[in-house]
């Protein structure tokens, strides 16, 4: 089960960098291509999120000493820092 889903999210991350990688630009695209990429970069982050949380879970559980640094060095905070506080 795990490969199943660690496998999906590799396809959705490899087919949102072809589909980029693949664009000269990306002004003057009609609106249905800015749709289907949004709905490519919804889908690869929402899986990355969900791997990234089961993988704090896991540093929370079992290594704390690095689950504390991981915390600090949040990647969806803007403010992260690695001094302890």
């Amino acid at each position: 089960m795990e490969h199943d889903v660690f496998t999906d999210l590799l396809w959705a991350v490899f087919h949102l960098v072809e589909e980029l990688s693949v664009r000269e630009s990306f002004e003057g695209l009609p609106k249905t291509d800015y749709d289907h990429l949004s709905g490519d970069i919804r889908r690869a982050f929402s899986q990355v999120l969900v791997e990234w949380l089961s993988y704090m879970k896991h540093l929370r559980n079992d290594y704390p000493y690095l689950f504390s640094l991981a915390v600090r060095m949040n990647p969806m905070d803007l403010n992260a820092n690695p001094v302890v506080r």
